[in-house]
């Protein structure tokens, strides 16, 4: 296995079918944290899934407590465009989780705030811009880790 992507609170299906997509063509496995924006038979998460989403791994956890309670020893990267670091400066290895937060908000501040050590950012080189789409910034890190294990 690569990583394990973990969306806390997905709130987009396409985004959500396009990461899964994403996980299994990278060898990943995803794991998604309730609540979701969406129900998980949306005709847009399978769409963007394809028919790829029944050979996918993922995981599902009624909480982000839940989710960190199973994970707490775990190598874990945590991705927040408030972080100082930058996400070519991760350790990558294998079953590396790498955290994402919801589309409109991102991680919770409570996250944010006590990882700060483990706390990462895609650059973005624009004033007009605040974020990358959430599918995009999961592409962006999942392959350049790819390049490291």
């Amino acid at each position: 296995m690569a990583f394990n992507i973990v969306l806390i609170e997905p709130e987009i299906p396409n985004n959500t079918g396009n990461i899964g997509r994403l996980a299994l063509a990278t060898g990943s496995h995803l794991h998604l944290v309730k609540p979701f924006g969406f129900e998980l038979n949306d005709k847009r998460l399978k769409r963007a899934g394809l028919d790829y989403w029944q050979h996918l791994g993922v995981t599902i956890y009624e909480s982000a407590d839940d989710f960190f309670k199973q994970h707490k020893d775990k190598p874990i990267a945590f991705f927040s465009s408030h972080a100082k670091k930058l996400f070519w400066e991760i350790n990558y290895v294998n079953d590396l989780f790498l955290i994402f937060g919801k589309e409109s908000v991102g991680l919770s501040h409570t996250i944010v705030k006590n990882n700060q050590d483990r706390l990462y950012k895609i650059p973005l080189y624009s004033e007009h811009i605040r974020s990358l789409n959430l599918a995009n910034a999961v592409s962006v890190v999942t392959y350049e880790g790819l390049k490291h294990i």
